[in-house]
């Protein structure tokens, strides 16, 4: 089956993205996002790229290539599902917050209402293709409302995970490590795989059966975050001693068998699918009676969390046991750099830990409207203030808390900023990004993750 007309529901992160660069490389398919979100579609419809809503870099030129050729942005949802012949779901998959599994398990309400408005509109045969993190046998479940409250069409299901790391995701999409496709019909993979195969090497295609292709993708996640706690954990260690965190990844870095990706150690993971994932993958084995293995990967986020609340414990402690009243600027509220997303940030717990300590937080990132930052926080917005130069936000603070790794902060005059702030001037490198010795012979008491000082 030849693939001429795409829709994907859903204009998110993973959605906006993929599908831009899917239009980008096959001019001759017709490639429609769709969402309910009508502010979201407008944003991506907007002539200027610069307020598209998801913030990556290079993708701004991919949608400017494709847009209005073969790539559009629509909230027409019903009329893109009816003209597709491959549909992509695309939508958020959040932890539950109530009920069985409550603060661990996938809430899939999003994933049923998309099947059963694809089963609702529908008249022509469909290939539904799994985009959206899910855990093991969602297909399962998605098939069974398409078969049982459809129009008598046929479709097949196939599970496509992203893989795509926030801040590099359009050349994850150009020059994908794999792409993985699961399913149980030869035509329908094989259809997807042609998709791919336009510009994705036919030895990085991999397919599986649909259940291996899910649990694949929750588990790469996990021994990725994995990694990121283990180092965290040895951090702490490091502090204690006159260990440096930084020496000791390098050193087990360079074995082989490790490798050194995902060993820098900071304030913790976050992310709309780290955590998420792992949470999901501690249920999936509570509910088969694996404790000791759910309680193995619990201890993941166990540790990721007790690193973002050591790190503001940290502040208050070297500031004298208190930080009421005092200005503490926070430099970074997405959860990484080159993205706006601030799902699971590190900086909201920080944020949080200090508003409670009654710290004035003032808070500068390049990327991340005042609105998020506000919205991330609820009731204690107000407890905080947001400025739109990193300068001003750090003149006259008693401290200086570094929570994403954005190259900007590296370029800065920080003898300017030295000379604004009040003495002892106090950084906390969350990111381990700044020269510790050069931030020394300015005169500010530097902090690094893992580091004594």
């Amino acid at each position: 089956m030849k693939i001429d007309s795409i829709c994907c529901i859903g204009a998110g992160y993973v959605g906006g993205p993929t599908m831009a660069v899917i239009a980008q490389k096959c001019p001759d398919i017709k490639v429609t996002v769709v969402d309910l979100n009508e502010a979201r579609i407008a944003a991506w419809n907007d002539t200027d790229l610069n307020k598209l809503p998801v913030y990556e870099p290079g993708l701004a030129e991919v949608v400017k290539e494709a847009r209005g050729r073969n790539l559009f942005f629509s909230t027409e949802v019903d009329k893109a599902i009816d003209e597709a012949q491959m549909i992509f779901i695309s939508v958020n998959t959040p932890t539950k917050m109530y009920g069985a599994g409550k603060g661990m398990a996938a809430d899939l309400k999003y994933i049923e209402l998309c099947a059963r408005q694809i089963a609702r509109v529908a008249k022509s045969d469909k290939i539904v293709v799994e985009k959206s993190t899910l855990p093991v046998r969602t297909a399962e479940a998605i098939k069974s409302i398409l078969d049982n409250t459809g129009n008598g069409v046929n479709f097949q299901i196939l599970s496509n995970p992203e893989f795509l790391a926030e801040g590099t995701a359009v050349q994850d999409l150009h020059n994908p490590d794999r792409v993985l496709i699961g399913g149980n019909d030869p035509e329908a993979i094989q259809a997807l795989a042609e998709v791919y195969g336009r510009w994705v090497p036919q030895e990085r295609i991999l397919t599986t059966n649909v259940w291996s292709s899910e649990l694949s993708k929750l588990t790469a996640n996990a021994f990725l975050a994995q990694r990121v706690s283990s180092i965290n954990a040895i951090s702490e260690l490091c502090e204690k001693t006159e260990a440096d965190v930084s020496e000791v990844a390098k050193a087990i870095g360079m074995d082989s068998r490790i490798g050194s990706k995902f060993l820098k150690a900071s304030v913790g993971f976050g992310g709309s699918c780290f955590q998420k994932d792992i949470l999901n993958l501690v249920y999936i084995a509570k509910s088969y009676g694996l404790h000791e293995v759910a309680d193995y990967w619990e201890q993941v986020v166990i540790m990721n969390d007790h690193q973002k609340h050591r790190f503001a414990k940290n502040i208050v402690r070297t500031l004298y046991n208190t930080v009421s009243g005092k200005k503490i600027a926070m430099l970074g509220w997405a959860f990484k750099k080159d993205t706006n997303d601030t799902r699971e940030s590190a900086a909201i717990n920080v944020a949080q830990d200090l508003i409670n300590e009654e710290a004035k937080v003032v808070v500068y990132d390049p990327k991340v409207e005042k609105s998020q930052i506000e919205f991330d926080l609820g009731n204690q917005s107000e407890a905080i203030a947001v400025e739109t130069n990193p300068y001003e936000a750090c003149k006259n603070a008693h401290a200086i808390a570094i929570l994403t790794e954005w190259d900007e902060f590296t370029t800065y005059d920080w003898q300017k900023i030295y000379d604004s702030m009040l003495k002892p001037a106090f950084v906390f490198d969350g990111r381990n990004i700044l020269d510790k010795q050069k931030m020394k012979d300015i005169g500010f008491v530097y902090n690094a993750v893992g580091s004594s000082n």
